[in-house]
């Protein structure tokens, strides 16, 4: 079992639970701004783990495509989605490189560096960022293995040297990073949109952890279910490798 979150300043292996397909399109590097309205409290690697509920095949259908015709925008049409989106395990990693920059939502944290687990691990989630238990970490990092994404994880960095250099509000200085403008979307790309909301607004009411205070416990403890009853065990282990968008904590979108 995950051990509960501490403070902020005292994470050493942080972990973050979220929704399917959110979650594996994350660790999978096609999802690459995770939209919150709080700010990352950590700066460098996140463990993902996938909720305990069972996506609706509407949603997974609908964030796939919302991605299509994302990354069709930048002529990027061979995207190797999961075959499966497990529930209640620790699926891989990002590197939070950046935080704090603004977006569509209040807060967006750009991932980069994607990794993820051959074999997700079973375990149980919490609210908001929390440590790795020791054995977990210890067990998890040695079955990471590195991601293809459809395009490179990057972000451009005002000075190259400090990947923290990029400040909210700064993203939109650089042009190939803005927004497409709601005249230049074709109808499949806002018809692609409007289904991401939808399939983001079913958690967003209950699941959005208040901002936190400075030096505070990110959320409140309490554990996420690790089983949507024997629909789990349906699971099977994904054999292949291989934004932005909204998730389980927003139902907007920054592009």
């Amino acid at each position: 079992m995950a051990s509960r979150r501490i403070e902020s300043s005292n994470y050493r292996n942080p972990c973050i639970t979220m929704h399917q397909p959110w979650a594996s399109l994350l660790v999978y590097g096609i999802k690459r701004i995770e939209g919150r309205s709080w700010p990352s409290p950590i700066r460098g690697r996140l463990w993902i783990h996938a909720a305990g509920k069972v996506p609706e095949p509407e949603t997974v259908k609908a964030m796939e495509e919302f991605y299509r015709e994302i990354y069709k925008l930048n002529g990027v049409t061979d995207i190797k989605f999961p075959e499966h989106y497990p529930v209640s395990r620790l699926l891989g990693s990002i590197l939070d490189a950046l935080v704090r920059v603004e977006g569509q939502t209040a807060f967006c944290w750009l991932c980069e560096k994607p990794q993820r687990l051959i074999v997700p691990f079973e375990m149980r989630g919490f609210q908001g960022v929390y440590n790795l238990e020791k054995k977990i970490y210890e067990a998890a990092v040695r079955g990471l293995s590195s991601v293809k994404a459809p395009q490179p994880v990057t972000f451009p960095l005002p000075e190259p040297r400090d990947r923290f250099s990029l400040k909210p509000g700064s993203l939109a200085s650089f042009p190939s990073c803005t927004s497409t403008s709601a005249e230049e979307k074709p109808p499949s790309l806002v018809a692609a949109i409007a289904g991401a909301r939808a399939a983001a607004t079913q958690f967003s009411k209950n699941n959005i952890p208040r901002a936190p205070k400075t030096g505070s416990i990110e959320g409140n403890g309490k554990p996420i279910s690790t089983r949507t009853g024997d629909k789990s065990k349906e699971w099977l282990p994904v054999q292949r490798a291989g934004g932005d968008t909204p998730d389980s904590s927003s139902s907007k979108i920054g592009l």
